[in-house]
């Protein structure tokens, strides 16, 4: 006879509430028709930021006439602003707002940002005029006043795509009660759906919505999008009735915060010998963590008032913290060096979107006779790589790890961060070569002085450049989603999105800053000249796979540094408490 957990008898839902307030009920809240609602708003954010930036620097260098490295850098700072963004949206999502009212605003504020976007494209006066065969070169750059219309469309679009990507799938799992057997089941499926539907999104807007805007105009592809967004949103809002919500549970950086405030407060007190004098209570929300030596200037946070030592001591915010919020943050640092070294890839895969697509505006983009693809839809063979990897390693390569390594896991989340990182560097060293090799075709057949002449060289001796970035990329994201959920305290499970988006933000912020100071320092020669035929793109390539084989190293240092979580609690006799379904977002 087959029992059933308490929760799943009660008819309505623990810790959760419906829109008026109420205590939150099974039957006629929650579940996958909610939860539809909102994946929706999921998919067009994935659409409309990818379609935006794939293809935004072909429209910087054709319509608006920006050079090459100046285009790249717009480029990656959207993109990194958009992954900085989420940070905030988390932090008002979990401390202020909630995760409905976060996606509700930075939806509308996302198709704001959109419909700026497609006015700056159909209004002649926001752009320069075009370039004809008469026009004397240079031709006409944006103006001051086109560029802020353009930034200001941007930037209210990364705005909106921080505060949505930041919510949607927390607010989808918050759909499910995981306390109950059967819905927790469900909460796992809508996470493989939520991939899918992020990876549906993405192949659309590299596929069909480049197309349309090369062929039809960015005014047609913007105002898609637009209207896509403002359609999600009327859906998640009709929705309010079946939605389940949570209370605000408030932001780990918060107590990062506390924790380093209260231990600098009393810097000057003297530590205890014996750590059972440092202040510590129990918290049903977290697991007591044992004492660790490390950064002990942090344990000054709990130190017991000299008036309350004998009695019973209180927590008290930004002045005592208990011994195990202070563990979490040790937990959290001891996770820095491995966090820094993964800010790498994500410059690698910054080319992708930027000097990828410049490479392959110039090349043979036919397929047949008569069919051209857009530049921008090489991207589609990074994303079909990830799609086509991550089968493959759980299919074959996680078998022969569990014989080869005997780890019944496969290959270990450090273990597959470093696959990633060693397929960046083979990608800009493929890169180098295939860019050696398309000047030497552009010198031997006279393209030399014609940037905006097609060579007869074929756009798909590019493939082997994203192949291995979307092959890392696959690797590089399941170690990281373990990784960080993995370590991450049980009272800080929302730390591990911060932690991974915000690799992606600096990864993308670091490219700006390379491109800048490679163009100021190569000078009357520079690396990444606005006629590509005229630079050393190979050499720019050449330098970011000495500096990500050099990262390679320090990561393998950093690597055999770390202990992981389970093993040093084991050799306290603690047994891991069972890791929740946490939030992620791609």
């Amino acid at each position: 006879m087959s029992t059933q957990l308490p929760t799943t008898q009660g008819k309505t839902v623990p810790d959760a509430s419906d829109y008026k307030g109420r205590p939150a009920d099974r039957s006629k809240t929650g579940g996958w028709i909610a939860a539809a609602m909102i994946l929706g708003g999921e998919v067009m954010e994935r659409l409309t930021t990818l379609g935006i930036a794939v293809n935004l620097v072909t429209y910087l260098t054709g319509t608006m006439h920006l050079g090459n490295a100046a285009s790249a850098n717009v480029v990656t700072n959207f993109l990194g602003t958009s992954f900085m963004l989420c940070l905030l949206g988390g932090f008002l999502a979990d401390t202020f707002l909630g995760r409905y009212l976060n996606i509700a605003i930075f939806a509308a504020v996302q198709a704001i940002g959109v419909t700026i976007l497609t006015i700056s494209t159909i209004i002649p006066s926001l752009h320069p005029p075009k370039c004809t065969a008469d026009t004397v070169p240079p031709c006409v750059r944006a103006n001051s006043k086109q560029l802020t219309v353009l930034y200001l469309g941007l930037y209210m679009t990364a705005l909106g795509t921080g505060g949505l990507k930041s919510s949607v799938s927390g607010f989808g799992s918050d759909q499910f009660d995981d306390s109950d057997t059967e819905e927790k089941k469900h909460m796992i499926k809508f996470f493989n759906w939520f991939y899918f539907f992020v990876s549906t999104g993405s192949l659309a807007a590299v596929t069909v919505l480049v197309y349309i805007q090369d062929n039809q105009g960015r005014g047609w592809g913007y105002g898609i999008c637009a209207a896509c967004i403002v359609f999600a949103l009327l859906v998640f809002l009709s929705g309010t009735r079946k939605y389940r919500f949570k209370p605000l549970v408030g932001s780990p950086l918060t107590q990062i915060a506390e924790v380093v405030v209260a231990a600098s407060r009393k810097r000057n007190l003297e530590l205890p010998s014996d750590s059972s004098l440092l202040f510590n209570d129990d918290d049903a929300k977290k697991q007591r963590l044992p004492h660790s030596k490390q950064f002990r200037f942090l344990d000054r946070a709990a130190i017991k008032d000299s008036g309350s030592a004998g009695g019973m001591a209180m927590k008290r915010k930004w002045y005592l913290c208990t011994l195990t919020d202070v563990e979490e943050v040790k937990s959290v640092i001891r996770m820095l060096p491995i966090w820094a070294t993964t800010i790498m890839f994500w410059t690698i895969h910054a080319q992708m979107t930027t000097f990828s697509v410049s490479q392959a505006t110039t090349m043979d983009c036919r397929i047949g006779k008569s069919f051209k693809i857009p530049a921008a839809s090489m991207t589609v063979f990074l994303i079909g790589t990830i799609l086509l990897t991550v089968p493959f390693y759980d299919r074959f390569l996680a078998p022969l790890a569990k014989k080869v390594l005997k780890n019944p896991h496969g290959l270990s989340p450090l273990q597959r961060i470093g696959v990633g990182l060693v397929l960046s560097v083979l990608s800009m060293v493929a890169a180098a070569f295939i860019e050696i090799k398309r000047l030497r075709f552009a010198r031997s057949h006279g393209f030399l002085n014609d940037p905006t002449a097609k060579m007869p060289m074929s756009v798909f001796w590019l493939i082997p450049q994203f192949f291995f970035v979307g092959a890392g990329e696959a690797f590089m994201y399941m170690g990281q989603l373990d990784f960080f959920l993995r370590e991450c305290p049980k009272g800080m499970k929302t730390m591990s999105t911060g932690l991974f988006l915000s690799t992606l933000s600096i990864g993308f912020f670091f490219s700006s800053l390379l491109v800048t100071i490679v163009n100021k320092m190569t000078g009357s020669k520079p690396w990444i000249a606005d006629n590509l035929n005229q630079g050393r793109l190979y050499d720019f390539y050449w330098l970011l796979a000495i500096l990500s084989a050099i990262n390679v190293v320090i990561y393998l240092a950093c690597a055999k540094w770390y202990v992981y979580k389970d093993k040093r609690l084991a050799e306290e006799g603690i047994e891991l408490e069972e890791t929740d379904v946490a939030t992620f977002h791609a």
